[in-house]
């Protein structure tokens, strides 16, 4: 069975997400397509980032991942295939890819160079469909590409560790469905510098000294009632590994973490540690 999955940020409203697994279809009838996410907001590559580093170890081994933001072919951005722990990504060397490996070396990197063999009206988006369908098929990638040894980084928004270790500065890239702020600080980076240290988990001029493994963890006492519990903010490090600013009992449609807190896109969540 060949898994393409769908990253885009082309909502559900028009045809587009239709009409795009109907390409799919129409060059491989036993694809199985799967929506990771079309509700990325425009060309925003940091969400998009979260979002396929979430979810892609939960598909099978060679599975195909279409990422559908910001494609259009420009001579600052190419189009480009990445083989990397064994899946496969295709994308615009917009930076996106850069953040999901982080440090990890991929495992083979090609410039798509099909354009040329496809019709003059072929779109962006069919480029990436007829290469998702090749690989799908076990298609090599030096037939759809040549291969490339770097691609484009992007630095910002990126996590700091100060110099002195006493300190993580990270961003809010992502404000999920229930409206809590999911940061860029990963749990693995702060057991590394915290080294067991107390600390402070400061954001909007407000702080929580305490970061929870889930929201189950959270415990009420007789001293501790749900309803001295229930709207405060909390910290927790999410399924995905990554630390999430949340209102306990929140609903979004009243209050959320967004909403009561003010956070949003690119605010600064800093992680202060006492020596």
């Amino acid at each position: 069975m060949s898994i393409i999955t769908l990253t885009t940020d082309y909502g559900l409203k028009d045809h587009f997400v239709g009409a795009l697994k109907g390409k799919i279809l129409s060059q491989h009838i036993d694809a199985k397509i799967v929506d990771i996410s079309h509700h990325v907001d425009q060309f925003n590559i940091s969400e998009a980032n979260y979002i396929i580093s979430s979810a892609y170890n939960s598909f099978p081994k060679g599975t195909v991942h279409i990422i559908g933001i910001d494609i259009e072919l420009t001579n600052d951005n190419q189009h480009i295939v990445m083989q990397w722990n064994d899946h496969y990504f295709i994308a615009a060397d917009n930076g996106i890819l850069s953040m999901l490996i982080q440090k990890i070396k991929p495992q083979k990197i090609v410039a798509i160079n099909i354009h040329d063999r496809l019709l003059p009206e072929a779109t962006d988006m069919d480029v990436f469909v007829t290469v998702a369908v090749h690989i799908a098929k076990g298609g090599l990638l030096n037939v759809i590409g040549k291969e490339i040894k770097s691609i484009k980084e992007v630095t910002e928004l990126q996590p700091v560790i100060a110099s002195d270790l006493n300190s993580i500065k990270g961003y809010v890239v992502y404000i999920d469905h229930f409206g809590n702020a999911v940061t860029n600080i990963s749990k693995k980076m702060f057991i590394d510098v915290a080294k067991g240290r107390p600390y402070e988990v400061n954001f909007k001029n407000k702080k929580v000294k305490s970061i929870f493994a889930k929201y189950s963890d959270i415990e009420t006492t007789d001293k501790q009632p749900l309803s001295i519990i229930s709207g405060k903010a909390l910290a927790i490090f999410n399924e995905a590994g990554f630390l999430e600013i949340g209102i306990y009992k929140s609903n979004p449609k009243i209050g959320s973490a967004s909403s009561l807190l003010g956070l949003t896109y690119r605010d600064f969540v800093m992680i202060n540690f006492n020596s």
